[in-house]
């Protein structure tokens, strides 16, 4: 594996793998790799005949200064990992190197960036545009490969891939979970052992949503109940827990409005001073 750090030799080592007729899966990461990540590379691995991996803690997503400084940074484990997995290129920039100037540009995302994520984290989606669309350009893949615990994420992508006029096709892959329902994420490093232990009720309430659902109860109803089941656990508080149309993120009040696409409950829960996020398919 080759680890690059520039632009210029990103784009002149792919102008040689494209010269080759040879297709490239990128899989755009902020490191702290886990398993999650690496079922990503893992398909991009099948499906691609080069595999490049960039490993960039983006500081324009995040609205949260806190935030971004106590993100894990373990770029020599990573670096491990991605060579274990067969990865061709793993592309590991400074910010310097990725935003020389600021990037100003300001993308017309549309309803799908304006709630859940959109609504409470004002600028991130933004700034996940920005450097998404920095990596496509850079190494014009054939395909990127994307977690669907960030589901909103991407349609946010999809949005800025429309607007840029990238072709290349959006992978969306399963979330991969510890054997007790956490879904795997790179903040769970900073889970206290207390954090830990009751994380996986949020997984439990989203399962228990299902039978609600089938209860009879109203999307409404639903998100109301399940938030009202996390918030009984104490130490877990839920931001938002919405139940909204699988393709345009909106909110939904019956089944039927979603009937075409299908219905996400996405959640957002503080477990003590830790954000996590999951979702579950209706």
């Amino acid at each position: 594996m080759e680890i690059i750090r520039t632009i210029d030799s990103l784009v002149s080592s792919l102008d040689a793998v494209r010269s080759q007729g040879k297709s490239i899966g990128l899989v755009p990461t902020m490191g702290a790799l886990h398993a999650g990540h690496r079922s990503l590379v893992e398909r991009a691995r099948k499906e691609n005949d080069v595999v490049v991996v960039s490993v960039f803690v983006n500081p324009t997503q995040f609205n949260n200064p806190t935030d971004l400084s106590t993100y894990p940074r373990t770029e020599e484990a990573d670096c491990a990992m991605l060579a274990e997995c067969g990865v061709d290129f793993a592309f590991v920039p400074s910010v310097e190197e990725i935003y020389p100037e600021p990037d100003t540009r300001v993308f017309d995302l549309g309803p799908v960036a304006e709630v859940m994520e959109g609504a409470m984290r004002p600028g991130h989606f933004n700034g996940v545009a920005q450097i998404v669309s920095k990596l496509f350009g850079y190494t014009m893949p054939d395909r990127a490969y994307f977690g669907e615990k960030d589901f909103q994420q991407i349609a946010v992508i999809r949005r800025m891939v429309e607007l840029e006029g990238f072709k290349l096709e959006i992978v969306p892959c399963p979330i991969v979970r510890e054997n007790d329902g956490l879904a795997l994420s790179s903040r769970n490093v900073r889970l206290t052992p207390e954090g830990r232990a009751i994380a996986p009720e949020i997984r439990k309430a989203l399962e228990a949503s299902l039978s609600l659902k089938r209860d009879g109860m109203t999307p409404v109803q639903v998100a109301e109940e399940t938030t009202r089941r996390i918030n009984a656990v104490a130490g877990l508080e839920t931001e938002y827990f919405l139940i909204v149309d699988a393709l345009t993120m909106q909110p939904v009040e019956t089944w039927a409005q979603a009937a075409e696409n299908g219905a996400v409950g996405c959640v957002t829960v503080y477990c003590g001073d830790v954000r996590l996020i999951d979702n579950i398919r209706y």
